[in-house]
């Protein structure tokens, strides 16, 4: 049919569906590219050198490893459990099938014959990748596999919706683990994330989180809680519960960053924020607030990283610093105020873990402990490099196509 004979309603539905098409060769093409560009380098990635934890006291009764290379945290998460005496809480977003997670497995089900009671939970959806016999456990450890998809009535539920994204351990509810760290080979020397390790009271809230996790999906299985709660006024556990519709996590970055009168150091994956807390920054940079966010610069879904181009204009603008960091994935999701305040946890600055996923991240009020992750950030920026306006606006025009194709996508991300 000509196009002067169409009606306003058949040509918005062909250029939406153009439009759609142009979109789908875009990232089929960013995709391509980068498994290339992967294949190229090969080998030739040099593994991060170890840094073993620092350890920091918190408040009156805890005690905090800060961890920065993957091989000292498996290390130790490994002898956590192989130490266990009464019960051990895991919990991953993504377990791959390769030497790393069979050692974990083996060290699960090894702990689960000694008499420990061993709990599982993973994600469904982040280990479709992984042989399903992976998964299968002797009856004494118990698994939850987090599904797909929701199943009957529950389907057409938004509360079903959203991935559960967290990384927790609880071992004898004495020591817990929690962070940016998945299990696989991949992460123990080639992708730079963070993770900690807390004794003392604090330990409740990571052991709570999975509990009410657990008993949510298996209440014909549940959990009680071994220990009691404190009101720890230097640590907070904050969880995104999408069955619940609470997102606590975004309300924790706005108040901080409400607050901040000197410096917010931004550590994060994939920056693909909500106006809200893309204007708290903006406005904070505009205050007098040195504002300086790291990044990759090539992440492991490059998509992420094009919607992530396009808040770069608004915040060179404002005076903001992007770090982007090189050669290795930075996974890390950190934030460090003023030298007072700091986050750690397995929430991105974007929809999907803000107010999509289950998440949690713990908020710590402790001068020395901000000192210990600025400290890191600072090591950071030494493997990164500055984005300044001027090279910005240098970029290539292909580069401006991609970002303008793939900018509608930003509300699903």
């Amino acid at each position: 049919m000509p196009w002067s004979k169409l009606s306003a309603r058949q040509l918005l539905r062909r250029f939406l569906l153009g439009f759609f098409m142009v979109q789908t060769a875009a990232i089929a093409s960013l995709m391509a590219t980068t498994r290339v560009r992967k294949m190229l380098r090969g080998k030739g990635i040099e593994p991060l050198p170890r840094v073993e934890p620092r350890s920091f006291a918190v408040g009156d009764s805890n005690e905090a490893n800060v961890y920065v290379n993957g091989a000292p945290l498996y290390e130790d998460m490994l002898a956590a459990i192989a130490q266990a005496e009464h019960r051990v809480l895991f919990e991953s977003y993504i377990v791959k099938g390769d030497a790393m997670g069979r050692r974990f497995k083996r060290a699960l089900i090894d702990a689960a014959a000694r008499g420990v009671e061993v709990y599982v939970i993973y994600d469904g959806f982040a280990n479709l990748v992984v042989r399903p016999s992976f998964y299968r456990f002797p009856p004494s450890v118990r698994v939850l596999r987090y599904p797909v998809l929701a199943s009957g009535l529950r389907f057409w539920n938004p509360r079903n919706y959203g991935r559960d994204h967290r990384k927790i351990l609880v071992v004898d509810d004495k020591i817990g683990f929690v962070g940016g760290y998945n299990v696989g080979q991949l992460y123990e020397d080639e992708w730079r994330d963070t993770h900690l390790a807390l004794s003392g009271t604090a330990v409740w809230d990571l052991e709570n989180a999975f509990i009410d996790f657990w008993n949510v999906h298996r209440p014909h299985e549940g959990i009680e809680q071994a220990i009691r709660p404190t009101w720890e006024p230097t640590i907070r556990a904050h969880r995104n519960i999408p069955k619940q519709l609470i997102f606590p996590i975004r309300g924790m970055y706005l108040e901080a960053i409400d607050r901040a009168q000197h410096t917010i150091e931004l550590t994060t994956a994939y920056f693909i924020p909500d106006a809200d807390i893309l204007e708290a920054l903006i406005d904070a940079s505009r205050r007098g607030v040195q504002v300086r966010i790291l990044l990759p610069r090539v992440s492991n879904h490059v998509v992420a990283d094009f919607l992530a181009r396009g808040f770069f204009n608004r915040l060179l603008d404002a005076g903001v610093e992007i770090w982007r960091y090189t050669d290795h994935m930075v996974h890390a999701k950190t934030a460090t105020i003023d030298g007072e305040w700091s986050t750690v946890g397995t929430a991105n600055i974007d929809r999907l873990s803000l107010t999509g996923n289950y998440e949690i991240n713990l908020e710590i009020i402790d001068d020395e402990f901000a000192k210990g992750m600025r400290d890191v950030f600072a090591d950071d920026v030494e493997s990164a490099e500055l984005l300044t306006a001027e090279s910005w606006q240098g970029r290539p025009v292909v580069a401006r196509l991609y970002e303008w194709v793939l900018k509608p996508l930003k509300p699903l991300l």
